[in-house]
């Protein structure tokens, strides 16, 4: 093959590469409020499905859950493809979404298929959403695991249980560990407080300060923090200087500050953005620090495809990384 015709595969190659980007960006849907209902915009703030809905919840795995009396779950084009019939519900994870049958406290969980039909019957008074192919579920007053055919895997043994992630789940007895999903502890509970791993690391609180410690459960970052929370992209919001005057700073995985502690509160890096407050009002910095969305707002939600949802008073939209509303904001 010649050169100009390598050179002309190349550049079918790119256009195809480019057009299959475009296409999943906008691929995205957003809930949004229109008057007293709501409907599903796109990245660019245009609406694709009309505002019909009571509730709406964003878009998992081509399916959303919408509120029509009872909660059920459309597609992109808008069309009901389960039918509202459950008290609550909530996204798919993994090919399943958790549901509710029977209303406030007297109401079960179980799990349905992308079909709308009942994997595992509802008969849990609490549970959490599939996470690496286990559930974690509440039998009495003590916590276990199941798997996506409803199989108990880990014997309800635990004070609490949270959603396995990396291969690891938090649990607690009397204080709190690490389980495998062979039921095994391996992370031995120990830890006044602990989150999930992310990055291969994960946030633990000895007495009243903060540290990272790997799967092996060796302090990795030794306690030194007031608050910490899961590394995202890389970085971790942590904050230093006592927790009524402290401030929120962001570190590497060896716990060296690339962010200066400057901000009252700080949330884990997404899509390269992190949200800070400053003062009363929220707004965004990227990973060398410099905020790049002013603090403007009263609450925000972190940056998904390309848009977060903000909140000014009782005023909400959609801004884009320039910060530019592509919806709203609307009350």
């Amino acid at each position: 093959m010649n050169k100009k015709l390598i050179g002309l595969a190349v550049l079918i190659s790119l256009f195809f590469l480019g057009l299959s980007v475009a296409l999943c960006q906008s691929a995205g849907l957003y809930p949004a409020k229109v008057g007293d209902k709501w409907a599903y915009i796109d990245n660019t703030g245009k609406v694709i499905i009309n505002p019909q809905f009571s509730a709406a919840l964003p878009f998992t795995q081509d399916l959303a859950a919408i509120k029509l009396g009872r909660w059920g779950y459309v597609d992109k084009t808008g069309h009901i493809v389960i039918n509202p019939q459950f008290d609550d519900a909530e996204p798919f994870k993994e090919g399943l979404a958790r549901v509710k049958i029977g209303k406030a406290l007297s109401g079960k969980y179980g799990f349905i298929d992308r079909k709308g039909q009942i994997i595992i019957n509802p008969q849990f008074t609490s549970c959490s959403s599939f996470s690496e192919g286990l559930a974690a579920i509440k039998v009495g007053k003590s916590w276990g695991y199941m798997d996506k055919n409803g199989k108990i895997v880990i014997n309800p043994q635990f004070d609490d249980a949270e959603p396995f992630s990396e291969g690891l789940a938090v649990i607690k007895v009397g204080k709190f560990g690490f389980v495998d999903p062979s039921g095994q502890i391996v992370i031995n509970p120990q830890f006044n407080k602990a989150s999930r791993f992310s990055g291969g690391l994960a946030a633990v609180r000895v007495g009243n300060t903060w540290g990272y410690v790997n799967r092996a459960g060796k302090f990795i970052i030794n306690p030194q923090f007031d608050d910490a929370d899961v590394f995202g992209e890389g970085l971790a919001p942590v904050k230093v200087g006592g927790m009524l005057n402290g401030k929120y700073g962001f570190v590497d995985k060896t716990g060296q500050f690339v962010v200066n502690p400057q901000f009252t509160l700080a949330r884990s890096f997404s899509e390269g953005m992190a949200a800070v407050k400053t003062g009363e009002n929220w707004g965004f910095v990227d990973k060398s620090g410099r905020m790049t969305i002013a603090p403007q707002f009263d609450k925000v939600e972190d940056f998904q495809g390309g848009l977060a949802k903000v909140q000014s008073g009782e005023m909400e939209g959609y801004v884009n990384k320039t910060g530019s509303y592509v919806w709203g904001p609307v009350k």
